[in-house]
């Protein structure tokens, strides 16, 4: 039997499904609570753009994000006030 061009191949991949193997998992932990003066949440380290903006960014930019985390974590004292 013939395919017909009307129907789709339900076996076919997504072509606009996302790429799994792109895909930046979100380094939130639940603690949602921003410091005024660092204006970071001290859960996560992130600030308020990057929160927002997280679902809208490319792989890239999230591991951008994710490789800036581990300073601020250190230097929390110092975003901390503390």
């Amino acid at each position: 039997m013939d395919a017909r061009p009307d129907i789709p191949d339900p076996d076919a991949p997504d072509p606009d499904a996302p790429d799994p193997d792109a895909y930046v998992k979100s380094p939130c932990v639940r603690v949602c609570r921003v410091d005024p003066a660092s204006r970071l949440c001290v859960g996560c380290w992130r600030s308020l753009d990057e929160i927002a903006g997280w679902g809208a960014m490319t792989p890239e930019q999230r591991q951008a994000v994710l490789a800036a985390l581990p300073g601020r974590r250190r230097n929390r004292v110092s975003f901390l006030g503390r």
